[in-house]
């Protein structure tokens, strides 16, 4: 166990920050998934902006990284332009 005060503090800090960025993370893995499921492509497109707003914030807070991010938006525009 730490020995130092700042050491307890880091800890505490970190498992507030590691339950912060898990509840961002997570939300943001959902709304991926359901804009997947999604068939029609008029809904998919009034949800990809709001899914693509959450990746670009979480890519800059560097919860997920930038790439990801990217890689994401790219796969899921690819997606939806080819619905019918």
């Amino acid at each position: 166990m730490a020995n130092h005060k700042s050491a307890l503090k880091r800890i505490r800090q970190d498992k507030k920050k590691n339950l912060h960025n898990r509840y961002y993370a997570k939300t943001m893995r959902n709304a991926v998934r359901k804009l997947r499921a999604i068939t029609d492509k008029e809904e998919a497109l009034k949800l990809y902006p709001s899914v693509q707003k959450m990746l670009d914030k979480l890519a800059k807070t560097n919860i997920i990284h930038k790439n990801k991010a990217a890689n994401l938006k790219s796969s899921l525009t690819r997606q939806i332009n080819k619905m019918a």
